[in-house]
């Protein structure tokens, strides 16, 4: 199976940034308690900026550090838990900010997950190349959907977008798991005109049993362990689920990749954000293999194996 091509990749956080000073004070806690609990020192709210102006400047950043000619991209994928507007949705905007013409747009509300499902989404229109370039963001506006008095979701959740651009690679490996449990989706939910609520003990329960056997399952399936895989790059939720679920897998300490601590659970734009930094600092190189997984809302999972 032929694989895909990470051409470039862009992030945004808003400027406003949350220390866990300021909510120590709020919820008056000791000092140290949110760290502990979440591995979480800061996160960033936007302020006046919507998703839209979040995705934008992100897929900004992508163009200004790549210089990439955006008349390629046949496809546009925005995943999100957060729309302002139900049309048009922020890939059109995206199209039309940028004047990308040809292309086709998609806005997928998917969970948290989201962003992966849009990366198998686009790779299929890429291997079948009925596009040459995809372009995949995961965006979030989080702190709009907070109850700031939720010390279960305001220690957590923070805004963010993260920007990816896809071109297919031939005779490289891609491998993907990813399922969805809807039957289990009432413990994480952001209803209309509701905040996010979620039953933290499930969601924990959640993250470690069953996205360490979809992973499980993606390497077997692959013939590889955890030993051949760079980084594995999982949803920046809570520092012990990833602690956790990477030591089952069976992953050593270097090889998880988390800036959870600076910049907190974004959703969708964890893993492209977490992406960025890698790419940025030129942690990777030809045929080394990376290891995606999401999880979260829906409930949605997914792990994706992609070869450099």
């Amino acid at each position: 199976m032929n694989s895909i091509k990470l051409l470039a990749s862009g992030m945004y956080l808003p400027k406003q940034k949350i220390e866990n000073e300021v909510l120590n004070e709020k919820f008056g806690i000791d000092k140290n308690w949110i760290y502990k609990r979440t591995g979480i020192k800061t996160r960033y709210w936007a302020e006046e900026e919507t998703t839209l102006d979040l995705a934008i400047k992100a897929v900004e950043n992508l163009k200004e550090k790549s210089d990439l000619d955006f008349s390629k991209i046949g496809l546009i994928i925005v995943a999100s838990t957060n729309f302002e507007n139900t049309m048009p949705g922020i890939s059109f905007e995206i199209q039309k900010y940028f004047g990308i013409t040809n292309c086709m747009c998609m806005d997928l509300l998917a969970g948290c997950c989201g962003y992966i499902n849009g990366i198998d989404i686009a790779r299929k229109y890429l291997e079948v190349e009925e596009v040459e370039q995809a372009l995949v963001v995961g965006v979030e506006k989080l702190s709009k959907y907070l109850d700031k008095n939720d010390i279960n979701t305001t220690i957590l959740l923070g805004d963010g977008a993260g920007a990816t651009l896809l071109s297919k690679a031939k005779n490289k490996l891609y491998a993907q798991n990813i399922k969805s449990i809807g039957q289990e989706g009432d413990i994480l939910t952001c209803k209309e005109n509701q905040p996010i609520w979620m039953d933290g003990k499930k969601v924990y329960k959640f993250a470690i049993e069953k996205v360490t056997k979809n992973i499980t399952e993606l390497l077997e399936e692959q013939n590889l362990n955890i030993a051949d895989i760079k980084y594995f790059i999982p949803h920046q939720s809570n520092i012990r689920i990833l602690t956790n679920i990477a030591e089952k897998i069976g992953a050593k300490p270097k090889q998880m990749y988390s800036n959870i601590a600076e910049i907190g659970n974004t959703f969708n734009a964890s893993i492209p954000i977490a992406l960025n930094e890698i790419l940025d600092k030129k942690l990777l190189k030809e045929n080394d293999k990376i290891l995606l997984a999401g999880y979260g809302g829906g409930l949605n999972l997914g792990s994706i194996l992609i070869e450099i």
